[in-house]
């Protein structure tokens, strides 16, 4: 099922997750483990992260470039694949810009089309040193926009070459929005006019960078509606469960943690962090539910066991 038609269907609230792969060579049974963990919630779907590759070009001694690729995290399609397979949930998994050629995606869209997996989530991706060989490069896609761009055409039946019989894909593409501005943004209407343009170009529905104070969501979204953004916008929301997170997180995602939150971290026990981020997720999410919200999309890592008792509590208040 599309993921904007669970979206615009949510009546009782949505909570969706996020997973991480496997650093390369880890067990699938880890993140098959982590699903287990959320099928009490029934979980609508479930994105799966992917990650740039270490990629550079090495010019030849005749002049040609030679392309070396290394993947600390591979394997997002075939854990979207194996998952949906496994347990029927709806995977989404993430197509980058970055350490892709256009080539590169296109076969993995078409991968994705082969395993009946409809949705995505289009991404510029971080630069893990990658570089292009010349001004100009064209083999991959330069930003977010260009990547919907090309998951369109192929929605169109256009490849980047001619195939005969070639058949257009049907996949549904979320992007990510930045209720505190992207970084590389100047200001948040230039950013917001941004995300109008990748909607236009064919994006479905926004996720939010996470978030911790509500009122950068509700900002947003309404910055957003003046300019004509009418498609779903998910709050992305993540549970602190260490104290090295108050200072890692913003360096990571460029997003603020409130001083109130970040003091009472600051203050407390080691072993009282988790608990202080629960308590704040729960408080939040309940926010955003109490302002009708429908839906919600956590953030997780290596376990479901903190953002269980999140859900399992705001189950209690519904």
């Amino acid at each position: 099922m599309k993921i904007v038609d669970l979206l615009e269907a949510a009546s009782n609230p949505l909570i969706s997750y996020e997973i991480i792969p496997p650093k390369r060579g880890g067990s699938l049974k880890d993140i098959l483990d982590i699903v287990e963990g959320l099928t009490e919630f029934d979980p609508p779907f479930i994105d799966v992260t992917s990650h740039a590759a270490q990629a550079y070009y090495e010019e030849q001694s005749d002049g040609s470039w030679k392309r070396h690729v290394k993947r600390k995290r591979p394997g997002t399609l075939g854990i979207c694949a194996s998952v949906k397979g496994r347990f029927g949930i709806e995977m989404v998994p993430h197509i980058l810009c970055e350490g892709f050629t256009r080539e590169e995606t296109e076969d993995a869209l078409i991968e994705l089309a082969y395993l009946d997996i409809q949705n995505v989530m289009a991404l510029r991706g971080d630069n893990h040193g990658y570089r292009k060989p010349i001004r100009g490069d064209r083999t991959r896609n330069e930003h977010a926009i260009d990547l919907v761009s090309q998951i369109s055409d192929m929605n169109r039946g256009n490849y980047l070459e001619d195939m005969i019989d070639a058949a257009p894909t049907d996949f549904c593409v979320g992007v990510a929005g930045y209720p505190e501005k992207h970084f590389e943004a100047p200001n948040l209407t230039w950013d917001i006019l941004n995300l109008k343009r990748k909607v236009d170009a064919g994006a479905a529905y926004v996720v939010t960078q996470m978030f911790f104070d509500n009122r950068h969501y509700f900002d947003f979204v309404e910055r957003c509606r003046d300019v004509g953004i009418t498609v779903p916008i998910v709050p992305g929301l993540k549970i602190i469960t260490s104290k090295r997170q108050v200072q890692s997180l913003p360096r990571t995602f460029h997003m603020e943690i409130p001083e109130s939150l970040a003091a009472e971290i600051e203050a407390a026990d080691a072993q009282q962090t988790a608990d202080i981020g629960i308590e704040w997720a729960t408080k939040q999410a309940a926010d955003l539910l109490s302002a009708g919200v429908p839906y919600l999309h956590f953030y997780i890592m290596s376990t479901s066991r903190h953002v269980s008792k999140v859900v399992r509590d705001l189950r209690k208040m519904a």
